[in-house]
């Protein structure tokens, strides 16, 4: 019987991870339509001027949707601490489909002139809105979800609904090179992808009303209720958002140089053509999504202390020489297997991220602790980091972007050897076995 009641259980489990992942996936699928058709849409926002000039203002914008992110993690993490992770999760949602059908809906440059890339500005603003929620609402849902022993497995899979989200969007770009040509991409076959993505959150959005709200978000009492979401009451944890910041800086710096830039920096910089490049990250990411859950599996045995150092000591040493080999690798494979290296330094980070974070806050503060300070870090950082890398290349010192990329991986290493054993000091642990009346069966004896 206890077996059964045990079966029933991780069921649950399973299927509440599920309906919270497939909706990151969308969230994340209908940000990174952006920078993955980007290629195809810049000339239509912004004519004039070369390739490079257009790739800069389209992503420009792409960082100032960044600038949303803090903002949203602050609006939406106190709204999950207050009134729950489900309801949190279901709005976010609906924001980042309202974002993507207006950029599927707005007219090019030639037809309505300087409010073209004005609308566009305002829907990425709501698209960076609805994922600043998102990352830390999902991230504290993942992790108050999963069973004892098993946080870093289940967790994980926020990156790898992240990454899957991304791969769905370049899988559906390597679908229309084939069946459509390149004036025709550029002239209406882009706003595609965003369609489908407006049309993906709105089933997710059906999806997350069924979903269980997590058992300690459900137990809070109601003097944890009084204060929860606050930032007075976050500020009593400086520590550990100064340690969010950290563990952040050069995780997203290189996440996003990796996952988003390369791509541009193999067409621009490497000479690949553009389909050869879609296929290329398509091929890497994928083995990059089956890495997350494993990563983070062996992050339940080893901890995850020593994952976060192996990523900033390989990070800090091999970007730059990653970069320069990059830059003359013709060989489609060799550019693959360059990139694969790059991916597997970065999944120390990304796999375990989301659970080191949630394991530093207590349940009332947990959604906002985990996503404001992680909202802003990369809103400074990741945001800016192709913004930077297109700057660097248009003045001619695109070289510089290698060490600088380095140089933020170094500083969060100095943060992963100072740190603590997160799943040893878990205020997730601590909470459940303070509870006498938890129910949870993966719970102490």
């Amino acid at each position: 019987m206890s077996q059964s009641v045990e079966q029933l259980n991780h069921r649950r489990i399973a299927a509440n991870i599920f309906k919270g992942s497939v909706g990151n996936l969308i969230e994340w699928y209908d940000w990174y339509v952006y920078a993955a058709f980007a290629v195809y849409f810049s000339s239509e926002f912004f004519p004039k001027g070369d390739q490079t000039s257009q790739l800069l203002n389209t992503a420009a914008i792409f960082a100032v949707g960044f600038l949303m992110r803090p903002i949203g993690s602050l609006l939406l993490g106190r709204y999950a601490d207050r009134h729950g992770r489900r309801a949190a999760l279901t709005l976010s949602i609906s924001v980042m489909a309202g974002g993507s059908l207006i950029i599927a809906c707005t007219p090019g440059y030639n037809s309505i002139g300087v409010l073209a890339p004005v609308i566009l500005v305002l829907a990425r603003l709501l698209q960076g809105l609805s994922l600043g929620g998102e990352y830390g609402t999902s991230a504290t849902y993942l992790s108050e979800m999963a069973s004892r022993g098993r946080r870093g497995f289940y967790s994980s899979f926020q990156y790898v609904t992240l990454i899957a989200g991304q791969l769905v969007a370049l899988g559906i770009q390597i679908i229309l090179q084939q069946i459509l040509s390149e004036p025709d991409m550029k002239a209406w076959g882009w706003r595609i992808p965003f369609v489908i993505g407006a049309l993906g959150a709105l089933a997710v959005l059906w999806l997350r009303r069924s979903m269980d709200e997590s058992e300690q978000y459900a137990k809070m009492n109601s003097a944890s209720r009084s204060e929860a979401g606050t930032m007075r009451a976050l500020m009593k944890h400086p520590k550990a958002v100064l340690t969010v910041v950290g563990l952040t800086l050069g995780g997203t710096v290189a996440f996003y140089t990796y996952t988003t830039y390369l791509q541009k920096f193999m067409v621009n910089t490497t000479g690949l053509p553009k389909e050869v490049v879609s296929w290329i990250n398509f091929a890497a990411l994928l083995v990059f999504t089956i890495l997350q859950p494993l990563v983070g599996m062996l992050s339940d045995r080893v901890g995850r202390r020593p994952l976060l150092i192996g990523f900033g000591v390989l990070g800090t040493l091999l970007t730059v020489p990653l970069f320069l080999i990059l830059e003359q690798a013709k060989n489609p494979v060799g550019a693959f297997l360059l990139m694969m290296i790059g991916l597997v330094i970065v999944s120390g980070y990304t796999s375990i991220n989301a659970i080191v974070k949630a394991e530093l806050f207590p349940t009332k503060v947990r959604a906002l602790g985990v996503g404001f300070p992680y909202g802003v870090t990369v809103a400074i950082f990741g945001g800016t980091a192709e913004y930077i890398a297109l700057w660097f290349k248009s003045i001619g010192s695109e070289q510089l972007f290698y060490y600088y990329v380095a140089a933020c991986i170094a500083v969060s290493f100095i943060v992963y050897w100072r740190m603590n054993e997160s799943s040893k000091h878990s205020r997730i642990e601590a909470e459940l076995d303070e509870d006498p009346k938890s129910a949870n069966p993966n719970r102490k004896k």
